[in-house]
């Protein structure tokens, strides 16, 4: 496969990454609400899709939720109920980072819930989207696709780099175990929730930065988002600054410069 270039995929980011700011703007402008679902198998690249959608977005308006394991209280109540209270009011934007789908996923396959949990959980989950989408949510569901030999060859290097081994956890390392079991479970989650009101929409994601290019430019597509004129931005001369002496420099801990050594040692 022919890769993009660096900098061909870097204009093309600038530009989706604007997009995304008139998205915004047109969000916080109209009330909308939007949920974004990303699922898909360890190491498929969802981090970093959702990193580069939310880096040049307003983090009061555009919002990642990704929960931990549920607490013994959670674990009583209504399975969607620690989720609901994430969901978008009006100008929001919700990236789910994980999602409701772990009981069709990892709790399925690991057997941290008890078959008719699952089952129960299969015939609620359609029902519960649609009443999500009647509500006036916008509801996208994003499944990213990795292949077994991509996935191996980036837990390879999770593995042995500093900044990532972080995201290698217990989890991760058996689910490396179970690819079928996984492969199995997506496929018995696609036929149960891939429903018209809201799709299943699957990015392979062997190439990453094809994958993030793909995943932002059909989100757009999606919406229809228009460019709201901004309120024009007047910077006015500032007024003479009258009255104040700034304490001695000597006064104050600054933080060393270690940027000069660096230049130093080039």
């Amino acid at each position: 496969m022919t890769k993009i270039s660096n900098s061909a995929y870097e204009a093309e980011l600038a530009r989706l990454q604007i997009e995304l700011v008139k998205l915004q703007e047109w969000v916080r402008h109209t009330g909308e609400r939007i949920a974004i679902v990303f699922e898909g198998r360890d190491a498929a690249g969802k981090g970093g899709t959702i990193k580069r959608i939310t880096e040049a977005m307003n983090p009061r308006i555009c919002q990642v939720v990704a929960l931990p394991a549920p607490t013994e209280r959670e674990k009583s109540q209504w399975y969607f109920q620690r989720y609901v209270a994430h969901l978008p009011a009006a100008g929001e934007i919700i990236i789910f980072d994980r999602s409701w789908y772990n009981r069709a996923g990892v709790e399925r396959v690991m057997g941290f819930c008890t078959e008719h949990e699952y089952r129960e959980f299969m015939r609620s989950c359609p029902e519960f989207e649609r009443m999500l989408v009647r509500s006036g949510i916008r509801l996208i569901k994003y499944w990213f696709s990795v292949s077994d030999e991509e996935q191996e060859r980036r837990f390879q290097k999770r593995r042995t780099h500093p900044t990532k081994r972080w995201k290698l956890s217990p989890m991760d390392l058996e689910s490396r175990k179970r690819w079928v079991d996984y492969s199995k479970a997506k496929d018995d989650m696609f036929a149960h929730t891939d429903i018209k009101q809201s799709p299943w929409y699957v990015v392979e994601s062997d190439v990453k930065k094809h994958a993030r290019l793909n995943c932002i430019s059909h989100l757009l597509s999606l919406i229809p988002y228009e460019d709201v004129a901004a309120d024009e931005i007047i910077l006015e001369e500032r007024p003479p600054q009258r009255g104040y002496v700034r304490p001695p420099m000597a006064d104050q801990t600054f933080v060393p410069d270690a940027h000069s050594k660096l230049i130093k040692a080039q």
